[in-house]
């Protein structure tokens, strides 16, 4: 079974981090108020809702088609990107945007300005046969070389070296994110899933909340949380701050952040896993239309009847067959506000989604964690 970089997030019972603090000698970590940061947790879980809200309601599949957004990544990125795996597996890479347009401008502290990030990053493998998939999680602050790339509209961007990895969609979007994230890893992104705070909020009402069990009071005021310890049902707004915090639980680092979020994820699909006993059909409804306006997919996933099928392929894996990691880094020596990748560790991880096999421990062994530990798991 391939190790978690987050020991214990999630597995309650499983050890956390509770060793000492190591820093980096350059600038102290500053707090950075109300960042924005997008929860890509529920695109994860949408399309298995669009499943049960298309069964049986084929006429309206209409309305639902018409929800839907989608980019042609493709064409956008021509043919120099690496190869499709030739075993039946698949990688998806699903961000979260704090698009500051509409309502998520408030949701995300910020102006209605139109502006978009993608502060939360995820390459899902799904391993041949469907029934397993393996997480990368791509923190936001990781410096990267942003390859020259071409957005959907035609837009040329130049290269630019040592940048932080988000600044990629902030520059060409959804394409140059694929085009950085395979020139990052040399692994094709077969699809794209995107969430925005609105629709990851929606979604988390729609199901009712979702339920999690805090090891430790959190609080944190930039993100509107206030919890006990013990077990709580949160609604999408507690969620939302849940999985934005920095400031609420370990060195208040994005790294701590996304285990939290690590932690989430297991929990929401989870419960995902039982909505299959509702009954009523304006629920099922209600929770196919949340997700089909809440996520933007790459064209392959841009109609109900694709998503659909992409989404029976993945019934098979529940939060058991979840495995989370981190991308291996270290927090940088110049600025303790950004991370650098562990090249050697990384290429284990690389390797090992290419060739379709599970990710070693000594992948994810003595790299920076974020020291958020077990605070947050399943009930």
């Amino acid at each position: 079974m391939p190790a978690d970089s987050t020991p214990g997030a999630g597995i309650p019972g499983a050890p956390g981090s509770r060793g000492p603090r190591h820093r980096a000698r350059g600038r102290r970590r500053k707090p950075r108020g109300r960042r924005r940061t997008g929860l890509l947790v529920a695109a994860w879980t949408a399309a298995g809702i669009v499943v049960l809200g298309g069964s049986g309601a084929g006429y309206l599949y209409f309305t639902l088609n018409g929800n839907l957004q989608s980019v042609d990544i493709d064409q956008a990125l021509g043919a120099d990107r690496p190869g499709k795996a030739a075993d039946g597996s698949e990688n998806i890479l699903v961000l979260g945007s704090d698009t500051r347009s509409g309502g998520n401008g408030k949701l995300g502290g910020g102006a209605d300005d139109g502006t978009a990030r993608s502060d939360t990053a995820m390459i899902v493998h799904v391993h041949q046969g469907h029934r397993r998939a393996s997480v990368v999680s791509l923190p936001r602050d990781t410096l990267v070389d942003r390859p020259a790339c071409t957005d959907t509209a035609g837009r040329h961007y130049p290269a630019a070296p040592g940048v932080m990895f988000n600044s990629a969609y902030a520059t060409g979007g959804a394409a140059c994110a694929v085009k950085t994230v395979e020139s990052l890893t040399g692994l094709r992104m077969d699809h794209y899933l995107e969430i925005d705070f609105a629709g990851f909020q929606k979604l988390v009402d729609e199901l009712g909340g979702v339920r999690v069990t805090t090891t430790e009071d959190i609080r944190d005021p930039d993100s509107h949380l206030d919890l006990k310890a013990g077990t709580h049902r949160l609604g999408g707004a507690q969620a939302l701050g849940l999985v934005r915090t920095r400031h609420g639980v370990g060195d208040g680092s994005d790294l701590g952040r996304i285990q939290l979020q690590q932690a989430f994820v297991r929990a929401l699909a989870a419960q995902v896993s039982d909505i299959g006993v509702l009954t009523s059909p304006k629920k099922l409804y209600d929770l196919a239309d949340t997700a089909t306006r809440a996520v933007t997919t790459d064209s392959g996933l841009g109609s109900v009847n694709s998503l659909m099928a992409f989404a029976s392929g993945l019934k098979n894996i529940d939060a058991s067959k979840l495995h989370m990691v981190t991308l291996p880094v270290r927090y940088d020596p110049a600025d303790g506000n950004r991370v650098l990748v562990q090249e050697d560790k990384a290429r284990q991880v690389w390797d090992a989604l290419r060739n379709d096999r599970p990710v070693p421990r000594a992948a994810t062994e003595g790299t920076a964690t974020g020291e958020a530990g077990d605070v947050v798991g399943a009930p």
